[in-house]
């Protein structure tokens, strides 16, 4: 028997991107020809599609670790690496996607539907593609950037436009067995069905989908039994039938009862108020279940339902209720709104909008949050100092250096940028004047204890151009002992 999952863990992790490359052309009479290291590959990402297909989540269930393909690293010459393949994941119809906590972040419903989960990471750029006119051959390349990882809830809702429901052992499946060509389990105990069937119903020119929902008992709606395993599969139908079974011998038990406790349970679930009802008495083959039937119908039209007698076994009614049922879902079709295509969004961003922002924490550090500088970081060869000069100068530019004095950072604050901590030092970024040495390296990173500020410099040049006191009053002096000895 086909195990039914409709509801999984998936854990997602798109393709990191290529590293770039650092490299230096060389070849007979052209010793330095230039930079020609080039750009690392992106990573693949990791999108879910709706197939039809797919009508369970099984596979997932037992492959819940998904990764799609990493960037290859650029190489000399200017080649630069090929990007990873994204990964495709094939869902059913109606599947929600959810993170941990329960956020929704996408509802998949029509054939083709796609979402794209977990995006894959930016490929570095090689050196080639970091030279400019004051670099002329950077000494270092970015890294690629790592690919999203997120664990998402995978949850299946059944799209049907008829939802049959009612207690264990009502009917359901043995309805759904005849009016369809479905072929659901059918047996005398309770809780036959643990999963929802689907069926195609043909009704002249009518064809609609019938699911049918494992039985419901008593506070399914708090978690009782199987209820909230199932009743998400009756959010999406369009019309809901009570399936009653009128020849029960359980205590206790009556139509009227059940269908107050099944409407109790829709209620406390929500939003199905507002959806059709139509009730089917079945089993009414048996004699008892027949006078019982005629004995509840007047109660449940007075509450406004639509009452069918049927009988599985005989069929008898079943054509009356596959046309109230046509009937219904073709004025549910034509109410709902026409569908749409998909628009593009377009949010420009704000004019006053830096791309960061920087927080203050209580113990004295700061923090700089935004995209950019968040990427730029990770895309940084710590262990090369020319690259770290790189970095404090994008950031200078993009003027996380100006919001951070005038945030009160002083000189040897900690600063977070994603998940790296900096002493700042705000006279590290040279400006425009700026000139890069020697490749791989950086000056303004250099220990400032064995290399001569710029303020030394100065005063040792106004020293040298400056005659002592004591020189001025000895001149003459030496003059005269001069003349003497002439």
């Amino acid at each position: 028997m086909t195990t039914f999952v409709d509801r999984v863990v998936l854990h997602m992790q798109a393709g990191d991107g290529g590293h770039g490359c650092v490299s230096i052309h060389r070849e007979k009479f052209k010793p330095f020809g230039g930079p020609d290291g080039g750009n690392g590959g992106h990573g693949g990402s990791v999108s879910l599609v709706v197939d039809p297909q797919v009508t369970t989540l099984l596979d997932f269930h037992f492959r819940p670790h998904m990764k799609a393909e990493n960037g290859k690293g650029g190489a000399g010459s200017n080649r630069d690496g090929a990007n990873g393949h994204d990964l495709i994941i094939k869902v059913p119809n109606g599947t929600v996607v959810q993170t941990l906590d329960g956020e929704v972040l996408a509802d998949l419903v029509g054939p083709g539907t796609t979402f794209e989960a977990a995006r894959g990471g930016r490929g570095g750029r090689g050196n080639a593609s970091l030279a400019n006119a004051r670099r002329k051959a950077p000494g270092f390349a970015e890294l690629g950037e790592p690919g999203d990882r997120l664990d998402v809830v995978l949850e299946l809702k059944s799209v049907a436009d008829v939802g049959l429901v009612g207690f264990p052992s009502a009917g359901k499946s043995s309805l759904i067995s005849v009016i369809s060509a479905a072929k659901p389990k059918i047996a005398d105990y309770p809780f036959t069905t643990l999963v929802p069937n689907l069926g195609v119903v043909r009704v002249d020119n009518h064809t609609f989908t019938v699911a049918d929902v494992p039985g419901l008992i008593p506070g399914a709606a708090t978690g009782k039994g199987l209820g909230l395993e199932f009743l998400r599969h009756v959010e999406r139908c369009a019309v809901l039938v009570h399936v009653v079974d009128t020849a029960t011998l359980e205590p206790g038990r009556d139509p009227l009862a059940d269908i107050d406790a099944i409407e109790s349970e829709l209620t406390q679930y929500g939003g199905l108020a507002e959806r059709p009802r139509l009730v089917a008495l079945n089993k009414i083959d048996v004699p008892d279940g027949r006078d019982l039937a005629d004995i509840v119908r007047p109660d449940l039209e007075a509450r406004g339902f639509r009452v069918f007698d049927v009988s599985t076994a005989t069929r008898e009614g079943l054509r009356e209720l596959m046309y109230a049922m046509a009937e219904l879902v073709d004025q549910a079709r034509r109410a709902a709104p026409p569908a749409e295509p998909t628009r593009i969004v377009i949010r420009p961003k704000a004019v006053d909008d830096a791309g960061f922002t920087i927080e203050a924490e209580e113990d004295g550090s700061y923090t700089v949050r935004g995209n950019r500088p968040e990427r730029w970081v990770k895309q940084t060869n710590f262990d090369n100092d020319e690259a770290v000069g790189f970095l404090a100068d994008r950031l200078a530019r993009l003027g996380v250096e100006e919001k951070l004095a005038k945030a009160g950072a002083q000189a040897g604050d900690l600063v977070r940028i994603g998940d790296r901590e900096f002493d700042w030092q705000p006279t590290l970024y040279a400006g425009v004047d700026f000139v890069p040495g020697n490749r791989g390296t950086d000056v303004r990173l250099e220990d400032k204890s064995t290399r001569i500020s710029a303020a030394e410099r100065l005063a040792a040049r106004k020293a040298r151009r400056v005659r002592s006191d004591d020189e001025v009053a000895a001149a003459p002096q030496d003059d005269a002992d001069d003349e003497d000895w002439e």
